[in-house]
């Protein structure tokens, strides 16, 4: 193997920021699948570092690590790709939902939350009006 296109665990979770026991949590779940070398030290590929890039992308989206291990598996089943894409559209479909309901929630939180401070501001004002 290529030095250059291997990477230790450490190495891995210092360029994503991460802790070694969270890489080898993805990789308990079967996100990720390292080689080892003979003295058992995991080797993970340039596979395997686009892996855990997607992994966090797709976290970062809100999906979860059973959607993206589906979408990687798919991958895997067809290199082309098509699968995964439709796929992944139809997921990023629904987060996009997701996201626009979660939006509109703090959209009402706020206007609640603007009409209360107001609400408070005028009793205050009432109240050093009558102290005055």
């Amino acid at each position: 193997m290529d030095k250059k296109e291997t990477y230790s665990i450490s190495e891995l979770a210092s360029h994503f920021a991460v802790s070694t026991r969270t890489i080898r949590y993805y990789e308990e779940i079967g996100l990720l699948n390292p080689v080892r070398s003979e003295g058992g030290q995991r080797i993970f590929t340039k596979k395997e570092k686009i892996r855990l890039k997607l992994v966090f992308r797709g976290k970062k989206y809100g999906f979860s690590l059973e959607e993206i291990r589906e979408m990687i598996k798919l991958f895997d089943q067809d290199p082309s790709g098509k699968q995964q894409l439709e796929r992944t559209i139809e997921y990023g479909q629904q987060k996009m939902r997701e996201v626009t309901h979660r939006i509109d929630d703090l959209v009402l939180i706020r206007s609640e939350m603007e009409w209360l401070i107001e609400d408070f501001q005028t009793k205050l004002k009432e109240l050093e009006c009558e102290n005055e």
